[in-house]
């Protein structure tokens, strides 16, 4: 079975004049190595597509592919995760992670919390804020938690995210909206423990594979998780996995949201403790960062025992199974046994890493 790659790579953004952070988003050749590794040690056949372009490109010099591996973030707009998703369904192919129109609303925050709160999951109340005149008109309890409403990557998430009164927020709005140019969602502050929930699985048969405590280090720039913390995490941040029934908690909540937004596959979901001490939805990522060494969702399940391989397989599992294709991936061994092959060692008669075109492996450059 023959399985495209699609991404964006980090460097061809910054090639293009993007900043390291506006340019955080997108991904390492790091990570479409580890992919690509992995897809081949299940027994697929790989080809690295790149970006929206290439894929398109592609798809217009009669190229196909018996799957799409899909981790781009696409380019301008609420709608750009959705991109690669949408041009796949035009062509009738099948593609791993969420729908264009999950990947659309799941990127507004604003919109998320509409559709998790009507169906009853829980979440602090909000409001978007579109222009920094429209602070003014805001009517929550300070304190409130300010945020751009469709970044990643923590990006616009600091120190000064916590605001105390309406001088702060009206400051705060004024500031990301110039920033990032897009509306400001404001939060009841959650004073309580910060989770990330590890899903993989679509529906009924969506799991979670563990709920991982995002711990504050006294050098973390903030009590926010935002962009510093992540990107200086290892001196920064503490995980440790959440065994105890506030950790349960938050996997059902986390669970309930996924499967009210429609999110398939693989993926996080971010969720807080009120002052109750009631795991509150933030957020979802239906297109979790896969770095094997710096991404939330293998680390936490690197802690659960469970390899980068065997997070790869269980996402294909998923995408596989709702597609109604058959594929069978060797069986695991298990760690322990002399038959635990090696992380990244591909299956006999698979082809790994093959580039389509001309392109280099680089996703828009070319």
């Amino acid at each position: 079975m023959l399985v495209g790659i699609t991404y964006d790579l980090k460097a061809d953004y910054i090639a293009m004049g993007f900043s390291e952070e506006d340019a955080a988003e997108f991904d390492s050749p790091v990570t479409i190595q580890a992919i690509d590794d992995a897809l081949c040690a299940l027994g697929f056949r790989t080809e690295r597509v790149g970006a929206l372009p290439m894929l398109a490109g592609a798809l217009l010099q009669g190229r196909r592919w018996d799957m799409v591996f899909n981790i781009a973030e696409g380019l301008n707009g609420f709608g750009r995760e959705s991109q690669v998703p949408a041009l796949l369904d035009y062509y009738g192919i099948p593609y791993v992670f969420s729908d264009p129109m999950t990947l659309g609303v799941c990127l507004h925050k604003g919109v998320t919390k509409h559709v998790v709160r009507d169906k009853g999951v829980p979440t602090a109340d909000f409001a978007v804020v579109e222009t920094a005149e429209d602070a003014a008109h805001v009517r929550l309890p300070f304190p409130l938690f300010v945020k751009p409403v469709a970044e990643g990557t923590g990006l616009g998430i600091g120190a000064a995210s916590k605001v105390r009164n309406h001088e702060e927020l009206a400051a705060a709005c004024a500031r990301l909206i110039a920033r990032h140019n897009q509306p400001v969602l404001v939060e009841t502050y959650l004073p309580g423990r910060e989770l990330t929930v590890g899903i993989t699985g679509t529906g009924k048969n969506a799991r979670a594979v563990a709920a991982l405590e995002v711990v504050f280090a006294q050098t973390a720039e903030s009590q926010a998780y935002g962009y510093v913390n992540k990107q200086e995490f290892e001196d920064r941040m503490e995980y440790r996995l959440a065994h105890d029934a506030v950790g349960e908690h938050a996997c059902r909540v986390a669970l309930e949201a996924w499967r009210a937004l429609g999110c398939r596959d693989g993926g996080r979901v971010d969720v807080r403790l009120d002052a109750q001490g009631v795991p509150n939805f933030i957020e979802v990522n239906p297109l979790a960062g896969l770095n094997p060494e710096t991404s939330d969702l293998p680390i936490l399940c690197y802690k659960t025992g469970m390899t980068y391989r065997q997070l790869i397989r269980e996402i294909m599992d998923s995408a596989l199974a709702r597609n109604g294709i058959g594929h069978a991936m060797p069986a695991d061994p298990g760690p322990g046994s002399p038959l635990w092959p090696a992380e990244n060692t591909p299956v006999s008669g698979a082809v790994c890493g093959t580039v389509h075109g001309a392109q280099a492996a680089t996703g828009i450059a070319g």
